[in-house]
C-alpha cells in the first residue's frame, strides 16, 4: 500500500473511532479543507471542525471504500449515516474526497457531495424544495460558519 493511501486508511479509521486528534494528525500544518458547507477552512478551522463533527455527532457512523494515492495525490469514498441535530432527521451522505499531499501529510482535502440530497434529508421539505437555490446553500454555510466560531471559542481554539 502507498503511504499515502495508508494515511487516508489511518484519518478514515480515526474517523469510524471518533478521535479526532488522530484524525488532526493527518493533516500538514498549511492544509486546506472545503465542501459544500465549510469552504476554504485552513488548519485551525479544519482541525475544530473534525472535533467538533465527532463530538457532537452522537450516533455518527462513518464508512470509507475505493482508497487510492499516488506521490501527490489520493482520493477516497466515505459514507456518513448521523442524525441531523438542527431538524432531528436522519442523514445519510455520500462523499467523495479528493487529497493533496505535502512532506508525508494532508495538504489540500476536498468533500464534494450533493447538497441538494443531503438538504432533501436534513431539512426535510425545505430542503426539498430550495435545496438547490443559492440562498439555502449560503443560510446553511453561514449557521456552520457561526456554530464552527462558537466552538472555536469555547474551547479557545485559533485559525481561520
Amino acid at each position: 500500500m502507498h503511504p499515502h493511501s495508508q494515511l487516508i486508511t489511518d484519518f478514515y479509521s480515526a474517523f469510524q473511532r471518533r478521535d479526532a486528534k488522530a484524525m488532526n494528525a493527518c493533516y500538514h500544518p498549511d492544509v486546506e479543507f472545503s465542501d459544500a458547507v465549510f469552504l476554504g477552512l485552513r488548519h485551525g478551522g479544519t482541525t475544530a471542525m473534525w472535533s467538533m463533527l465527532v463530538e457532537r455527532g452522537k450516533d455518527l457512523e462513518v464508512t470509507f471504500r475505493d482508497v487510492q494515492a499516488d506521490d501527490r495525490t489520493g482520493r477516497a469514498h466515505w459514507d456518513a449515516r448521523y442524525t441531523f441535530a438542527t431538524t432531528g432527521r436522519k442523514v445519510l451522505n455520500r462523499i467523495d474526497a479528493a487529497f493533496e499531499f505535502r512532506d508525508g501529510k494532508i495538504v489540500r482535502h476536498q468533500d464534494s457531495f450533493d447538497f441538494w440530497t443531503w438538504s432533501r434529508q436534513a431539512l426535510g421539505p425545505a430542503g426539498l424544495v430550495l435545496g438547490w437555490t443559492p440562498f439555502l446553500k449560503n443560510k446553511v454555510r453561514s449557521q456552520a460558519r457561526r456554530t464552527l466560531d462558537k466552538y472555536m471559542r469555547d474551547n479557545n481554539l485559533t485559525g481561520p
